[in-house]
């Protein structure tokens, strides 16, 4: 029998700075929380032990404090973000029935130490975990110390029985009080003897066996200093070794018995994991007990039962509302579930004679379709010749408007954020769609339909009972006109976009290429020859080597893997030394000819010719979009040889590019949300906006204003919207710190405004714990009121960025889907392709150019109502390069 026996506050406090500050939505943090669980069960697995419980220090003095009143003086007051978890941890595990222990005057380690030995002494194994060494003291051939860590991201643990301690540590578990008596302790200021070391105190106790016997030899210490400290301090080195050593004489009254592990995900467990939006728990153990979920378990859960459709002619009509679920096998359509209004659900599978007919008549309807990752569903059904009209609500962009945070959550997060979990069961595969692929047995499956029909019953009815209750949360948030005028109607916007895709002049790549290549070698042998010896450009540990060691460069600072060498280390080397401005720009050449080149030419269809990205609506949590597989938001611009790749973009044969740029839409945006007068007027008057900026921190007319110092207005304007402080826009512009900062000053000295908007920004997100655009997009920021100062300084510059960022992303949305509808309207032929960031790029008609550009500009300028004019930029040509 085992009994694994916790250290509450040294396991939580681990997991607190191993993982990001995470909280809920209504602003409870959890990551500590989260960590400890993620230790406990860990180690639950890897033990396997009957009995269990975790001790916990109260917040009173111990007896360690009334015998020296400096002990733990010195400790830092424990993180805001972290005290309040230390109760939501102990209401958990109560829910869980793991068993705490804690007495007054004593620490958990006393508890821990008086628990472990009482179970030795009745025949039981222990494992005792904690992050403090202090324990090794307790280790015995029965008693495993298992002491946690983090290694890249992964916990890692050192295990430790009697022998492992001599071993490892070089003295025995009882010699290890003698050891820590000399040497002292900082993190409990236990004081120990000035001038003695780990190493120094580790050979005295090797050599002595304990403290007296080492003050009666003093004389033959060595070294000497160390000898004169001991003989001086003996009273301080007998007291630490009292403070140092682990009480296992606790008053403690415990039955073993009383510890023993039941079913650890209960429902008041589950409910505890739901009110603190543990998904990643849920998904794991829900429904499993202690007993089984760590082998397979059983599911208790009832199943959903629905109509398995065996003959067409029983399917009745879709009403309005439909929800539905496609069933994919090998990446087709094997079936689809649908729910018509609140009846039961019912599968049509694919093998059905007409089943495209049958799925058409609903897909084509009239009837309101309400699904989960509608835009997938929408290519698939493409394929086999159905189209989806009136798309009315998908779960899964619901659920991302609605928590900005939770990006590529499954359907089974759905079933658990919003019907707590009661109705998803272990049957169907944990799968962000519905996806049977490693669920069933194939074609051959006796089962087969069954099978299909019977996930596909569990998730449509998911997305059916969630839509009520997500579309009340969207009114209750104020977020209904995001989600239903800005985010549903783009769905069908990008479905179009990614099936048209873009032509990619292959011959014009390969060629770049070649040119790349060339460039490529002569770059690889300069770098060698000014280094003296070969070494690979992009390999940082040689790179790092080669600078720091073998050349003696300044400025190297390493890192647990090596020397840095990141472009901002290497670009404050280049001024001085040629080697770092030939390895950045190796490393520059590589890059394009890895990612977009060779990246590029690999994602062509080979009977097209066009690259079909895939738009991401959920992946940013400021609401921008995002491009994958290519990333085609993300080309060069730059350098002029990273804009010569949009020479590789090309209209189709009889289409010209039309290219439609909003002309600094963030800094109108900022205009629009500070209201000071002085900016909004210089967008009304149509001005240089940097030119005048410029000539406003500086003092002078515009017309003396040079390029220079508009080049340093530029960047202050657009580094102000990005809460730039004066080191990186000194490190922007090449300027001193101070330097930079009397140009902050000066910007806000000419805008207040903007100086209390962005101060008001911050006070807001601190207040309500999310920022928001002018749209109602919200994003959350948990580490706005850290204690930490680096978490809590870029939470706050990324509060003071995401209103104006995101309400950009929002009104180039807006006018995509205004466009996209009047293309369509009117009837051309014209098409938009491709949208980065404030740019649309569309395939036009020669004939249509004139209607194209009529129609930008006005749905671009007219897209939201605001103080300032959207000024549109269009140009056209006959690829992206010449274009934009």
């Amino acid at each position: 029998m085992k009994l694994m026996l916790i250290d509450g506050l040294s396991i939580i406090n681990r997991a607190f700075y191993a993982l990001p500050v995470l909280s809920t939505k209504s602003g409870e943090y959890t990551n500590a929380v989260l960590g400890f669980l993620n230790i406990f069960m860990k180690m639950y697995e890897e033990e396997s032990p009957d009995y269990a419980a975790v001790a916990f220090d109260l917040p009173k003095p111990t007896f360690r404090h009334e015998r020296y009143g400096e002990y733990k003086a010195t400790r830092k007051s424990m993180p805001d973000e972290l005290r309040p978890q230390i109760s939501l941890l102990r209401q958990v595990l109560e829910a869980m029935g793991i068993k705490q222990a804690a007495v007054e005057g004593f620490e958990a380690d006393d508890v821990l130490g008086t628990l472990a030995r009482q179970a030795e002494a009745a025949g039981y194994e222990v494992v005792l975990i904690s992050g403090d060494r202090d324990l090794l003291q307790i280790a015995t051939e029965r008693i495993k110390i298992r002491i946690p860590k983090t290694s890249r991201g992964h916990t890692v643990t050192e295990d430790y029985f009697a022998a492992d301690v001599l071993e490892k540590v070089g003295v025995s578990p009882t010699e290890y009080i003698d050891v820590k008596a000399l040497m002292g302790d900082s993190s409990d200021n236990i004081p120990g003897v000035a001038g003695i070391g780990e190493k120094t105190a580790t050979k005295i106790i090797q050599d002595y066996k304990n403290i007296e016997t080492a003050i009666a030899n003093a004389a033959d210490i060595k070294p000497k200093r160390a000898a004169e400290n001991l003989e001086a301090h003996a009273d301080l080195a007998r007291l630490s070794k009292e403070l140092a050593t682990i009480r296992t004489d606790v008053p403690i009254d415990v039955d073993i018995g009383d510890y023993a592990i039941g079913d650890m995900f209960n429902t008041a467990a589950l409910a505890e994991f739901q009110r603190l939006e543990l998904r990643s728990l849920i998904k794991k153990y829900g429904g499993k007990t202690a007993s089984s979920s760590l082998a397979g378990g059983n599911d208790n859960r009832p199943e959903i039962t629905g109509q398995l459709i065996k003959d067409a002619g029983k399917l009745p009509p879709a009403p309005k509302d439909t929800a539905y679920s496609l069933a994919y096998e090998n990446g087709k359509i094997a079936g689809a579930g649908f729910i018509f209004d609140d009846s039961e659900p019912v599968f049509v599978p694919a093998g059905l004679d007409g089943f495209v007919d049958v799925i058409r008549s609903i897909f084509e309807g009239n009837c309101r379709k309400i699904g989960f990752n509608i835009k997938r569903d929408i290519h698939e059904l493409r394929k086999i010749g159905v189209r989806m009209e009136n798309p009315a609500f998908d779960a899964m962009l619901a659920g991302h408007v609605l928590n900005s945070l939770r990006d590529g959550a499954g359907i089974e997060d759905l079933a658990h954020e919003y019907l707590g979990g009661a109705i998803f069961s272990q049957k169907p595969a944990q799968a962000a769609q519905l996806s049977l692929d490693d669920m069933i047995g194939g074609q051959n499956n006796d089962n087969h339909d069954k099978d299909l029909a019977q996930a596909a019953f569990e998730h449509v009815t998911i997305i059916s009972r969630a839509y009520p209750i997500m579309h009340k949360a969207l009114h209750d948030q104020e977020q209904e006109e995001l989600y239903y005028n800005i985010e549903l109607p783009l769905l069908s916007v990008l479905a179009d976009m990614e099936g048209i895709g873009i032509k990619v002049d292959a011959d014009f790549l390969r060629t770049y290429g070649n040119k790349l290549q060339i460039e490529i070698d002569r770059l690889l042998a300069i770098n060698h020859k000014l280094a003296g010896q070969e070494f690979n450009p992009n390999s940082p540990k040689q790179v790092g080597k080669v600078l720091f060691e073998d050349m003696g460069l300044p400025g190297g600072r390493k890192t647990k893997t090596g020397y840095s060498t990141t472009a901002d280390v290497l670009e404050r080397l280049a001024a001085n030394h040629e080697i770092a401005a030939k390895i950045l720009e190796y490393r520059s050449h590589t890059k394009l000819k890895s990612t977009y080149v060779d990246g590029l030419l690999a994602q062509i269809d080979k009977k097209s010719g066009r690259i079909h990205t895939t738009f991401h609506q959920i992946a940013a949590s400021t609401g921008r979009l995002s491009s994958s597989e290519p990333n085609l938001q993300n080309i060069p611009i730059r350098t002029a040889l990273g804009r010569e790749l949009r020479r590789a973009f090309i209209p189709a044969d009889g289409y010209v590019f039309v290219d439609a740029d909003y002309s600094q839409i963030e800094l109108r945006v900022l205009a629009e949300l500070s209201q000071d007068p002085t900016f909004l007027q210089a967008f009304r008057d149509n001005q240089d906006v940097h030119r005048i900026t410029a000539a406003q921190v500086f003092h002078i007319a515009p017309e003396q204003v040079t390029n220079e110092m508009r080049s340093y207005a530029k960047a202050v304007n657009f580094g102000i919207v990005y809460g730039i402080s004066a080191f990186g826009l000194a490190d922007d512009i090449k300027v001193s710190v101070k330097e930079a900062q009397d140009y902050i000053n000066g910007y806000f000295a000419r805008y207040p405004k903007v100086k209390e908007y962005l101060d008001k920004s911050v006070a807001d997100t601190k207040e309500r714990g999310y920022a928001e655009t002018l749209f109602g997009r919200r994003r959350a920021f948990t580490g706005i009121t850290s204690s930490n100062f680096n978490q809590r300084a870029n939470s706050e510059r990324a509060a003071m960025n995401m209103p104006v960022q995101g309400s950009a992303a929002d009104i180039i949305k807006i006018a995509m889907a205004k466009v996209h509808r009047r293309l369509a309207n009117e009837g051309l032929k014209s098409r938009l392709i491709l949208q980065v960031h404030d740019e649309l790029l569309l395939e036009a008609v020669p004939a249509e150019i004139d209607s194209v550009k009529q129609i930008l500009q006005e749905e671009m300028a007219q897209a939201v109502q605001l103080d300032v004019p959207l000024v549109i930029d269009i140009a056209t040509g006959e690829s992206w390069y010449e274009s934009k």
